[in-house]
C-alpha cells in the first residue's frame, strides 16, 4: 500500500488534486515555527494519504503539477521505493539506495528546500 504525506500549504492555489482510489487517512496540524523557512507559514496541515500501489505514478504526476514553486516537496513510499516529488519533477528510488536519495536531496536543495526539511529517511 502506498503511504505518504502532503503539506496542504505546499499545494498551489487553484490546484485540483484528484487521484483515483487515494484516500485521506489523517489530517494533522503542526506548529513548525522552529523549522519553517521565512517564506513558509508557521503552521502546517499534514495530509496523510494512502492508496493502492498502482496509483503511485498517477499521484507523482498529479503532484508535479500541484505543488507550489519555491521550496516545497511531497513524498510517499510505495512497496520498497521512496517517491519524492517537487514541482515539475519526481524521483523514485529503492529504500536504501543512497545515490538515489542523494540525487533527490541535491535537487531539493537547488529548488530552495531548506536542507533540514529534506528528512524523509533512507
Amino acid at each position: 500500500m502506498l503511504r505518504g504525506r502532503i503539506v496542504a500549504e505546499s499545494l498551489r492555489a487553484g490546484c485540483d488534486l484528484q487521484v483515483r482510489d487515494l484516500r485521506l487517512a489523517r489530517v494533522d496540524r503542526q506548529d513548525v515555527t522552529e523549522g519553517a523557512a521565512s517564506y513558509q507559514p508557521k503552521v502546517w496541515t499534514l495530509l496523510e494519504v494512502e492508496g493502492p500501489d498502482d496509483v503511485a505514478g498517477e499521484l507523482a504526476s498529479a503532484l508535479t503539477g500541484a505543488l507550489a514553486e519555491g521550496g516545497w516537496y511531497a513524498g510517499f513510499r510505495v512497496g520498497a521505493d521512496h517517491v519524492v516529488v517537487f514541482p515539475g519533477l519526481a524521483f523514485r528510488y529503492a529504500v536504501g539506495d543512497q545515490a538515489g536519495r542523494a540525487e533527490a536531496v541535491e535537487y531539493g536543495k537547488s529548488a530552495g528546500v531548506p536542507a533540514h526539511q529534506l528528512d524523509w529517511g533512507a
